[in-house]
């Protein structure tokens, strides 16, 4: 059963400008994990404003709640790229108490636009 559905978009030259006038903005929107690939080079900025886009996605699925940490959620990505959402604290409570035991994640970015979309399922 489809819990929530999430769709969010960010304009990546601008979520760029973002990270650049605000340095630690990174820090509080995302993990290591998110900000560097697997062999450690730093994530492009595409690859980032498609993970906000996800975490703003994530946050309309489960109804927009006030308190939800952005490092509680962290979109990751099987060895393949298949992206998939790990969360915890803040996050984890508000989909175990909307009953998600499950997450459908999918990111692009074109046309300098990030885009994702977000399922929650029970």
């Amino acid at each position: 059963m489809i819990i929530g559905v999430g769709i969010d978009v960010a304009e990546i030259d601008r979520f760029g400008a973002a990270l650049r006038r605000t340095p630690q903005l990174a820090e509080r929107l995302f993990t290591g994990g998110e900000t560097t690939l697997p062999d450690g080079e730093p994530r492009g900025i595409a690859s980032l404003a498609a993970r906000f886009a996800a975490k703003e996605a994530l946050a309309k699925a489960l109804g927009a709640p006030a308190g939800l940490r952005w490092t509680d959620a962290e979109v990751c990505a099987e060895p393949g790229g298949r992206p998939y959402l790990r969360v915890r604290g803040t996050v984890a409570a508000r989909a175990a108490e909307l009953g998600v035991r499950h997450w459908h994640v999918s990111l692009s970015h074109d046309a300098g636009v990030a885009s994702a979309v977000v399922i929650a399922e029970g």
